[in-house]
């Protein structure tokens, strides 16, 4: 499974005509052949949280930010943008805040649910890439991928990446480059799964794709741009690896049980 050239071949004015001639392609990308919500997780994002849900607003997405019991004045900031905000009124994690917009989508018949970060570090200028490859393959489940191009990735964050991709990789059969990235769609119908994962905080990423190939949902990658600025890790190294590593031994106890049962599914691509 490679990753996709998402450049356009025609010249900058031949793309535009063609873009605005071609309803097909302009509701693609509008997301209004895909019914799309933009799902922002985030806390104490008050100075990012305006360009991140504006940029997704104001390119005619329904956006939801989950304002995990911010303490600052994220709420307000997003609020301003024409998104609409739920907050959560003490800090859960960003697990919890996760199921909280996949919940929404349910209920409201969104056909997908793209996860984007609410600290800037995802363009939502790449958002229709998404939407693109989602109306091109329906895959389930399709993960942002920054490991084509991750020179300016942060050494430690690249190494941990590629470690953490090929672990996680080894366990569901199935190759992905970038497990770690939070920039993600989810189909409708993975949502069911995807809520009854237990984790709360960073690792609930990890759990959401580990259960999802459990269950044999397809899976694909697309590439995104890999952008970092003065923004603050809110991972606890300690904390989240215990988690991790409590999340990871029991989908190893759970894919036992399947096997030996005859009942373990092989991830679709």
């Amino acid at each position: 499974m490679g990753v996709r050239s998402l450049t356009p071949s025609l010249t900058r004015k031949r793309f535009i005509r063609k873009f605005m001639s071609d309803n097909s392609l302009k509701s693609k990308i509008s997301g209004t052949e895909t019914k799309v919500l933009v799902l922002v997780p985030c806390y104490q994002e008050e100075d990012n949280i305006g360009r991140v849900a504006g940029g997704s607003v104001s390119l005619g997405y329904n956006t939801l930010v989950v304002d995990d019991g911010s303490k600052d004045r994220t709420s307000e900031a997003a609020r301003a943008t024409g998104a609409t905000v739920i907050r959560h009124e003490v800090n859960r994690g960003k697990g919890h805040a996760v199921a909280t917009g996949l919940q929404h989508a349910l209920d409201r018949g969104f056909d997908v649910v793209i996860i984007l970060d609410g600290d800037g570090q995802h363009l939502t200028s790449e958002i229709s890439r998404f939407v693109d490859e989602f109306n091109r393959t329906h895959s389930d489940l399709i993960l942002g991928t920054r490991m084509s191009n991750t020179k300016d990735m942060p050494f430690v964050r690249r190494q941990t990446n590629r470690l953490m991709s090929w672990l996680l990789s080894r366990q569901i059969g199935h190759r992905v480059s970038d497990t770690q990235c939070g920039f993600r769609l989810i189909s409708k119908t993975a949502i069911p799964v995807a809520l009854q994962c237990t984790s709360v905080g960073f690792s609930a990423e990890s759990e959401i794709l580990l259960q999802l190939a459990l269950a044999g949902h397809s899976i694909s990658e697309v590439g995104i741009s890999t952008v970092y600025g003065n923004e603050k890790s809110k991972i606890c190294p300690v904390r989240d690896t215990l988690r991790f590593i409590k999340m990871l031994l029991h989908f190893r106890q759970q894919r036992r049980e399947l096997k030996r049962n005859g009942k373990l599914q092989s991830t679709r691509q």
